[in-house]
């Protein structure tokens, strides 16, 4: 459980994928086609994790999540498709009323009440302990809220903004979670005339104007640096920016190896040069 933090642009806590989105028509009707009725009640409400697929890869290893004292952009709920350093967040709304308004919010619950520890020689994580004292709760409302249910549904809705940290003193409005620890993360669709108690410091309201989503594949375990080199091996090979790292320059000259690194660097409409790599040295000092 080191604080080792990684927060380097070089750390590869990125996932970057083609997940590509349709139009609204196929998010909300699958295609073309008669358009189903708009939901009569809130239990009609439909929400969808996008690139469940790969969420379930991670899954099925154990995913982890980087928490940093100064608050990780690496996010969950996710299609895994953001920039450098982020597994942003991402929903599709497929059934809303589209004349109703709503928020759509994210808290991150404990799965158990246990500690974990990652033991290297059988690659599993195992039982700890009991777990720490709870931490204040938090509430991420996402900042395109209020929105109609017409604009919800024209949109992923991303959660890429979310910080995870493991300051308990924080007071940026971070999720606040304890390392080694198993959590799961739930989206929240509130409706308006329901978000009187709604807050960033409060437990989430509950009642008939509000309907939580939870998609067991997101569950994962806090970490201050990854534990599982499977995890490290299948966030690289997501990663566009991580071609350096794949090809590791084992069978490469030196230069060619280094300059693989800088690959993130080069123009779009041609190959990095020998030139190239001699200007940016000395821009560097």
């Amino acid at each position: 459980d080191s604080e080792q933090s990684t927060g380097s642009d070089t750390e590869v806590l990125a996932e970057r994928t083609s997940c590509s989105f349709g139009s609204h028509s196929d998010l909300t009707s699958g295609g073309s086609g008669p358009q189903p009725p708009p939901p009569s009640s809130m239990e009609e409400i439909q929400v969808e994790l996008q690139c469940a697929d790969l969420w379930k890869r991670f899954h099925d290893i154990g995913t982890e999540m980087i928490i940093t004292k100064a608050g990780s952009t690496e996010m969950l709920v996710s299609n895994l498709h953001s920039h450098f350093k982020h597994i942003s967040g991402a929903i599709s709304c497929l059934r809303l009323d589209p004349h109703q308004q709503y928020y759509i919010a994210m808290d991150i619950v404990p799965v158990d009440n246990k500690r974990y520890r990652y033991v290297y020689h059988s690659s599993k994580w195992m039982v700890a302990g009991n777990a720490d004292s709870p931490v204040p709760p938090r509430v991420y409302i996402h900042p395109d809220s209020l929105a109609s249910g017409d604009t919800w549904m024209r949109q992923v809705v991303s959660f890429d903004k979310l910080k995870l940290t493991n300051n308990e003193l924080d007071d940026q409005g971070h999720i606040i979670l304890h390392s080694m620890h198993k959590y799961q993360p739930r989206v929240h669709v509130i409706r308006k005339d329901f978000s009187s108690d709604l807050s960033p410091t409060k437990p989430v309201p509950s009642g008939d104007g509000v309907k939580t989503f939870n998609f067991p594949e997101t569950v994962f375990t806090t970490v201050t640096a990854y534990q599982n080199q499977q995890i490290t091996r299948l966030k690289i090979d997501r990663n566009p920016f991580a071609k350096g790292f794949r090809d590791s320059g084992r069978n490469r000259t030196g230069l060619e190896a280094i300059m693989e690194t800088y690959a993130f660097w080069r123009p779009p409409v041609r190959t990095l040069t020998f030139e190239d790599f001699t200007t940016m040295q000395k821009q560097q000092g």
